[in-house]
């Protein structure tokens, strides 16, 4: 890495010891002992992938930089580049005006939303629990985690930015402040559209009396607004706020794209049209049916069985659809992690997931399969039915969302 590239580096890591540190939880030399041998080892794997050309970055990220280089860095959104939505071109935008290499640019943006999705991590955790040893297992696990590593530093791809505003955004309407969590949600989808995965969600936290329902309206003010940028350099408002409508033939028309989803256990010749529909439609009663289980038990809807229902939707909204991509699995991957790190019960969860999605990854990066992806999907109907089993149980039992008093510190 260039000088520059590496004291960027060097500060993110800095950051990502120092916000442990003021949250407190590095008090003892054990815990500070165990941050700091642990981020070493999650950066300095950064720090070796850091010069890896993916093909994404060179059939794409490579040329949408060019791209704005060559337009008047902003002035290009006059015109339209590359098929991601305007928050995450800004960026780009933005590396276009510095001299500094853009592969690394783009590799310390992620960097950077990796440890702010560390951060939202060790903030959920601390919904649930008081320890400190879990709050912290569960920022440094995240950091350490596979898939969150090689997303970013070395496929250079973005996905830790809109999952980490996710996250927060569920921390913020957990921790009773839904006007924010909305406007991090309508974040979260301004920059991927992968976001749905997650925004049903948001229909249970009004059955839960966690958020009210005039304050789902921030969500298309916000939006609005994070497109206007773009607008004022002159793009058409319309299409950008139409883009994510006109991105459905950009993911492709087969059936699965090296994911881990229901389709990967379809082989030989299939009806595409006829299936897709069926996914879409399974989806969609899947997605209704927690909706009608959730209403009937709101009574029962506290910080825990809400957990376990977003762990439904993000597993088995992409587990359903037809089309899923080998990174369609970033956030449950993520997610999956917190009952881990909580309850250490559903911590082959969490393993089952990631295995789910490092069969993808490796699919991608090595132009063949490391095992059947049908295996990941096996993987993901286990993780299904653990978390189906984690929200009937909470939904089941009386509703408890303060923190027990005896949790030791």
């Amino acid at each position: 890495m260039e000088l520059e590239s590496m004291l960027i580096f060097g500060l993110i890591l800095v950051a990502a010891l120092l916000i442990p540190w003021y949250e407190g939880l590095l008090k003892k030399n054990t815990y500070l002992l165990a941050a700091v041998m642990l981020l070493a080892f999650a950066f300095a794997l950064r720090a070796f992938l850091m010069d890896y050309r993916s093909g994404d970055y060179n059939d794409f990220l490579v040329h949408w930089v060019d791209y704005f280089r060559t337009s008047g860095g902003f002035k290009g959104f006059a015109g339209s580049v590359g098929n991601y939505n305007v928050p995450y071109l800004y960026f780009l935008a933005l590396f276009s005006y510095l001299p500094l290499k853009d592969l690394y640019l783009i590799k310390l943006l992620s960097i950077s939303f990796d440890v702010v999705l560390a951060f939202g991590m060790m903030k959920l955790a601390g919904v649930f629990t008081r320890s400190t040893p879990k709050r912290l297992a569960a920022y440094l696990l995240t950091l350490v985690l596979p898939t969150v590593i090689i997303n970013g530093a070395r496929w250079a791809q973005c996905d830790a930015i809109y999952t980490a505003l996710a996250v927060l955004a569920l921390w913020l309407a957990l921790t009773d402040r839904p006007k924010r969590s909305v406007a991090f949600m309508a974040l979260s989808f301004g920059f991927k559209l992968q976001a749905v995965f997650i925004l049903p969600i948001y229909l249970v936290l009004v059955f839960a009396r966690k958020i009210k329902f005039r304050h789902l309206f921030i969500f298309p003010a916000v939006y609005a607004a994070l497109i206007m940028p773009a607008v004022l350099f002159g793009r058409s408002f319309v299409d950008t706020l139409l883009l994510y409508a006109g991105q459905t033939d950009s993911i492709g028309t087969g059936l699965n794209y090296n994911s881990p989803s229901l389709f990967a256990m379809i082989s030989g010749n299939a009806d595409t049209a006829a299936l897709s529909a069926a996914g879409i439609a399974g989806a969609f009663l899947f997605v209704f049916a927690v909706f009608i289980w959730a209403r009937r038990r709101r009574r029962n809807l506290g910080n825990e069985a809400i957990l376990g229902i977003t762990l439904l939707f993000t597993v088995g909204i992409p587990f359903l659809l037809p089309r899923m991509h080998d990174r369609y699995f970033f956030m449950p991957d993520v997610l999956t992690l917190l009952p881990a790190v909580l309850w250490s019960g559903y911590i082959p969860a969490a393993v089952f997931a990631s295995f789910a999605s490092l069969l993808g990854y490796y699919a991608y990066f090595n132009y063949a399969y490391l095992l059947p992806m049908r295996y990941g999907s096996f993987a993901l109907i286990a993780v299904l039915l653990i978390f189906l089993s984690f929200a009937s149980e909470k939904l089941n039992s009386r509703r408890y969302d303060a923190l027990p008093d005896d949790l030791s510190p």
